[in-house]
């Protein structure tokens, strides 16, 4: 007979991976003495993406080694004293330097984390120093000194 004439007939599938994870089959194949591998997988069912760590649960309850530095309350009444008198409120102020009002706000309050960046902004558009050993002070225009 070749191999023209002969006919294999494939019926049975393999099972599933799903069906092979089944707690019917796993007990068959504990009966069968076949090895069975089981793993937990990490936060398996549960949505556990955003947990937070350690580390910021550290931050949140400031403690002495671990805390913020806020910006001086002094600074924060400079930024309140040009503003004003540039005649530019929070939300104008805030404008300006494209920033949110809140940040304007935290600043004038003596909460906000210092950002040099934002300082450095807030410094050109209300026309004083607010970092540094020269507080207050007035800055010279480009090209005078």
């Amino acid at each position: 007979m070749s191999d023209w004439d002969s006919v294999t007939v494939l019926r049975k599938k393999a099972p599933k991976s799903s069906t092979l994870k089944t707690e019917s089959a796993v007990n068959q194949a504990r009966r069968q003495g076949v090895t069975v591998d089981t793993q937990q997988k990490y936060g398996a069912g549960t949505n556990k993406q955003h947990v937070t760590t350690k580390n910021t649960a550290k931050l949140d309850r400031e403690t002495e080694e671990l805390r913020h530095d806020k910006i001086p309350l002094d600074v924060g009444k400079l930024i309140q004293q040009g503003r004003q008198g540039k005649g530019l409120s929070q939300k104008d102020l805030a404008t300006k330097i494209c920033e949110k009002q809140q940040v304007v706000t935290d600043y004038e309050a003596g909460r906000g984390i210092p950002n040099n960046l934002i300082l450095g902004k807030m410094e050109r558009v209300l026309g004083m120093k607010l970092r540094g050993k020269e507080r207050g002070q007035p800055i010279a225009p480009p090209g005078k000194k």
